[in-house]
């Protein structure tokens, strides 16, 4: 049968799929644009569905508002070259505007908000997946309403892989607010100030500091009550490496962090860092290993 090429044309301009996929699925309709939608975003669940135990590890991150809301968000992809990829770019804009207008909180309810086309999120992720040829996911995303007398602030760092999102209590200047998003992208700590940090990770902390303490040369031999000052200042050093309100506050050295915001009278509500990957455990390949599978018809 015949393919009219004008419909292929059609066909990739509606879905963005590829030439050899859009010719295919009209053969497989009888040149019928609506079926041929159809059978593609089937065939996509298929093709989707093979690279769904493949690692993401990859992908952007971003971080944006409107008049009501602000989100940070993480969509991963499988390898960093995707992620310049324009229209995938374009896919998370998509996603992050959608939920901007959405009041939802988990990435289960994310999934069933409408994108455009149509399409709901976890629909456009499937056929981002079985389009683009890589594992494609939404792994997680933060919205925080925006509340009067509040200061929101974000910062989006130039490679897409990491993405800061605060929230203060109090007008603060939005040049400074931006610049201490910057400084949580580049220093990235864990807790907002030391009363946050787990007495846990101090307990671990504290027994590692002192295992050390233990092969170090310059401490034998120290009277127990120096020794135990030396540790405990090791500690708060450790400490306030990992919460903000401690970091000397690298935009103006004159200041800790905690000491800048409240010299601005503001506090620090909300802070939500991202960074590409973060906590995923990436499998690491053998190239010319990768090479050969797909040769012998991988995917």
């Amino acid at each position: 049968m015949a393919i009219d090429v004008k419909k292929i044309k059609e066909l990739r301009d509606i879905t963005q799929a590829g030439m050899m996929d859009a010719k295919n699925a009209l053969e497989a309709t009888n040149n019928d644009i609506d079926e041929a939608i159809i059978w593609l975003r089937e065939n996509g669940l298929a093709k989707a569905a093979k690279k769904s135990d493949r690692v993401a590890a990859e992908g952007v991150t971003i971080a944006k508002q409107n008049d009501k809301y602000a989100i940070i968000l993480e969509v991963n992809s499988e390898t960093d070259f995707v992620a310049k990829n324009k229209d995938f770019l374009a896919l998370i804009d998509d996603i992050a505007d959608a939920l901007l207008q959405a009041n939802v909180n988990t990435v289960e309810q994310a999934h069933e908000i409408k994108i455009a086309k149509g399409m709901s999120i976890k629909e456009a992720l499937i056929h981002a997946t079985a389009t683009i040829g890589e594992k494609i996911e939404l792994r997680r995303f933060e919205l925080i309403e925006i509340k009067p007398n509040h200061t929101i602030s974000f910062y989006n760092h130039a490679n897409s892989r990491v993405s800061v999102l605060l929230d203060f209590e109090g007008k603060m200047d939005s040049a400074d607010a931006y610049n201490v998003a910057m400084h949580v992208a580049a220093m990235a700590p864990k807790y907002r100030t030391i009363n946050e940090v787990p007495v846990e990770f101090k307990d671990a902390e504290l027994h590692i500091i002192t295992e050390n303490a233990k092969e170090d040369p310059k401490l034998q031999g120290k009277p127990e009550n120096v020794l135990h000052g030396i540790l405990q200042g090791k500690l708060s050093k450790r400490l306030a490496d990992i919460n903000l309100a401690d970091q000397q506050f690298v935009i103006d050295e004159k200041f800790k962090v905690g000491e800048f915001l409240k010299a601005k009278n503001v506090s620090l509500k909300e802070m939500v860092r991202y960074e590409v990957g973060e906590g995923i455990e990436k499998i690491v390949a053998d190239f010319a290993s990768e090479v050969a599978a797909q040769l012998n018809g991988g995917n």
